[in-house]
């Protein structure tokens, strides 16, 4: 009998070392994953940021040159400083909406999409002690917050 037993405790032995050797595989891989996410990324917004970065100086320039004109158009009916206030004032109204909404969108950007779907699915196969009900069954998402809407 000791015989089958050691066979036995060699046979769980030699399991539980290939399940360790499957989960450090696993772990290894999503962090590979990440890696390779968090670097495309990093790289697309550079490219975006490197863009707008190219082309203010002509927004600027042009952006100056029509606010001077409106303010004079304007100066025929409020005088030039209330011209210049309300070309301001637009401005000043205008700028708030547009970060606003930059803010917004950045907050709304989700990065490392595939590697939190990988995880997520890999942690439901390996399973969890929570009792299966609708609301365990559905996926859920552990890194992402929701979009921010206006």
């Amino acid at each position: 009998m000791s015989l089958g037993s050691e066979q036995t405790d060699r046979g769980i032995a030699a399991l539980v070392g290939r399940m360790a050797d499957g989960f450090s595989r696993l772990v290894s891989q999503h962090l590979t994953l990440a890696r390779m996410e968090m670097a495309e990324d990093a790289k697309a917004m550079g490219k975006d940021v490197a863009r707008i970065a190219a082309f203010v100086p002509f927004v600027l320039v042009g952006y100056v040159f029509v606010c001077g004109a409106l303010a004079a158009v304007l100066a025929q009916w409020l005088g030039l400083a209330g011209g210049l206030v309300t070309v301001g004032i637009i401005n000043l109204i205008a700028g708030g909406i547009g970060i606003r909404r930059a803010l917004s969108r950045l907050q709304e950007r989700r990065v490392m999409d595939d590697s939190a779907q990988e995880l997520s699915r890999s942690v439901a196969a390996l399973g969890t002690s929570e009792p299966k009900d609708s609301a365990a069954s559905t996926p859920r998402n552990m890194f992402k917050e929701t979009p921010h809407a206006q």
